[in-house]
């Protein structure tokens, strides 16, 4: 009875209005009711790019990626060659999808032969057309020759609408947004080829009839999906083809309803994650980008305030001394709009390139790799340069940013209006110059052995507290987690001579209550947890930067006279250090020290972490 009440309860914050469209959505599918399942095209056959006259600077940069050599989920190098890739196939194992000339929604969410079907999807996100079309926008005719076979070979691989690579809506939005960006960097916008013009229009017949589905996810899937048809619709349009302003119009629509839904007043985006709102926020550059090639009406003002919004809370993430950033929340290895080989966890050219669109200022005071993009397209360098960011609150995505000199806090609250992904409350982050001193765990994948996807995803792999061996939300699904936390209070930041501030609370389902309040001072964070409501037991976990570390009674110290040291009012049952894992890049998982603290009774502990 319990169960259901819980599942009852979740589904009605997920809202009504979204389990609706999702179960007519599947139900359509699966009785062939959905006109998605009548769709037919014909392959659009090369050239899709042609030779120009060559416009681009000497010496404007291209990247190098996917000419010998190139990366799945930002991590995993694999060998290419003229030939195309096998559509199908994993690039690294070269694990294959059984049966890949079935209809899309034959093929199951998790096929267990393959394994992550995003390994498959990988190289049919286009980031090889964006490479080729700047190799060949400087004069590389090579590159062009293989951007047109490979396109040729993926259409005849992947026949309309056959295959893995067609089960994802957003999967082809994101083909679409990048065919797109590739036709502005090689400047054909405005004179596109007829085979390029089909291929697109086949890609929006596959995401229209299914974009409710993307919408009641709350998530990127719907914004991917309306960028995509606002962009390839209007495209359409403009050389004449009449369904074109319809899918650019409900486009448009989708664009400004996601914006103003899922994007909070102080820049929060639904789905709490750090990646996902890069995701997202490059989606929105492009759009804006189209936007202006094509001289098309303004986006309404709501969705320009909540752009900028969502900038500057990209901005205030971000370490500029290497781009790098919180690993907050589900990280699938997605990376959009690449145009320079910088590594997948620079986030530089995507904050640089959002300031210049929505604030019209420069993110980043020297120039840099952050610029390149903008030069490719064809954007002007603003001269403004916008303020560094400082201590920050953003309440309604339950984050607060704390700075004092080199060093910064992050800690994640429970401010759940959409559904979380990780179990992840009241973490914390330490970065020191760039360093990522207190660090999150990551994801590692969605489709791994169930060891890993309690792993990740749940309370062990955070710095915080778990109590009784559980998570602090009970898990539903591989996606979903129940009976989602409240902050039950907080103490504001504040600012003295000697230190920034902050502190909250929850008390969860079980009626425990964890209490945090930091203190970040210029030599030192010290944390202390309240505790107590718990059964048998409390871990508090500190998951440290890899190294030399030791343990000296309650105290664990590195070579570089880092040493974080603890005080309990209740005797320590246990503390530890242990191995712990960590994902920085999806799909890849590596060993960390964790400090483990077990106390059996309710406490306050005092976390002491300092630095020479």
């Amino acid at each position: 009875m319990r169960s259901i009440k819980l599942k009852a309860q979740t589904a009605l914050a997920l809202g009504i209005p979204n389990l609706s469209r999702a179960l007519t959505y599947r139900s359509g599918v699966k009785l062939g009711l959905n006109p998605v399942r009548r769709l037919t095209a014909r392959i659009p056959g090369p050239p899709y790019f042609e030779y120009f006259q060559i416009k681009r600077s000497s010496g404007e940069v291209a990247q190098r990626g996917w000419t010998d050599t190139a990366t799945m989920f930002g991590c995993q190098e694999f060998a290419v060659s003229d030939q195309p890739p096998v559509w199908h196939a994993n690039p690294v194992n070269g694990s294959r999808v059984k049966d890949p000339d079935r209809h899309w929604w034959e093929i199951p969410d998790f096929d267990a032969a393959v394994g992550d079907i995003k390994t498959i999807w990988e190289a049919s996100r286009f980031d090889w057309v964006l490479a080729y079309a700047q190799q060949a926008a400087i004069g590389q005719q090579a590159a062009l020759h293989r951007l047109n076979t490979w396109l040729a070979d993926w259409i005849q691989q992947n026949p309309p609408y056959k295959g893995p690579n067609w089960k994802c809506g957003q999967e082809a939005s994101i083909r679409v947004m990048h065919l797109a960006m590739a036709a502005v960097v090689m400047d054909q916008v405005d004179t596109p080829l007829s085979g390029l013009l089909e291929l697109v229009e086949l890609h929006l017949q596959r995401i229209a009839p299914t974009i409710m589905y993307a919408i009641a996810q709350d998530n990127n899937h719907g914004t991917s999906e309306a960028a995509a048809l606002f962009i390839g619709g209007s495209w359409l349009a403009a050389h004449g083809n009449r369904q074109g302003k319809q899918w650019s119009s409900l486009g448009r629509k989708w664009l400004e309803n996601r914006a103003k839904r899922l994007i909070e007043r102080d820049g929060s985006f639904s789905q709490y994650s750090l990646n996902y709102h890069r995701v997202m926020l490059d989606t929105f550059c492009m759009a804006e980008v189209w936007r202006q090639k094509l001289d098309l009406p303004r986006f309404s003002d709501i969705w320009y305030d909540r752009s900028r919004a969502a900038t500057n809370w990209l901005f205030s993430m971000i370490s500029p001394e290497n781009g790098d950033g919180p690993n907050l929340g589900a990280n699938d290895g997605a990376r959009l709009l690449q145009l320079i080989d910088t590594d997948y966890r620079d986030y530089r050219p995507s904050v640089h390139l959002a300031m210049a669109l929505f604030e019209n200022r420069r993110a980043y005071e020297s120039s840099g790799t952050w610029d390149i993009p903008l030069q490719w397209l064809g954007l002007s360098m603003p001269s403004s340069i916008a303020a560094r960011p400082g201590n920050a609150v953003f309440d309604q995505g339950g984050l607060a940013i704390l700075r004092r000199g080199g060093a910064t806090t992050m800690l994640r609250y429970p401010r759940f209006r959409f559904r979380p992904s990780q179990a992840d409350a009241l973490h914390l982050d330490l970065w020191l110059e760039g360093r990522n001193l207190l660090r999150d765990a990551g994801t590692y994948s969605y489709n791994t052995d169930a060891e890993w996807l309690a792993y990740f995803p749940g309370t062990a792999s955070h710095n915080t507290v778990q109590f009784d061996d559980r998570d602090q939300m009970p898990r539903l699904s591989r996606f979903l987690f129940g009976n989602w936390l409240k902050t039950s209070a907080i103490r504001p930041l504040q600012e003295t001579n000697e230190c920034v501030s902050f502190g909250a609370s929850y008390v969860d389902g079980e009626a425990v209550f964890h209490d945090r309040d930091i203190k970040l001072s210029d030599r030192q964070l010290v944390v202390q947890d309240k505790i107590g409501g718990f059964r048998n037991k409390a871990v508090l976990r500190w998951r440290l930067e890899p190294g030399s570390w030791q343990i000296d009674g309650q105290r664990v110290y590195n070579t570089e006279q880092h040493t974080l040291t603890i005080h309990a009012n209740a005797p320590i049952a246990r503390i530890e250090l242990i191995d712990g894992w960590e994902s920085r890049y999806y799909l890849q998982k590596t060993k960390i020290p964790v400090l483990e603290v077990e106390i059996h009774e309710p406490a306050l502990i005092t976390s002491t972490y300092s630095w020479a």
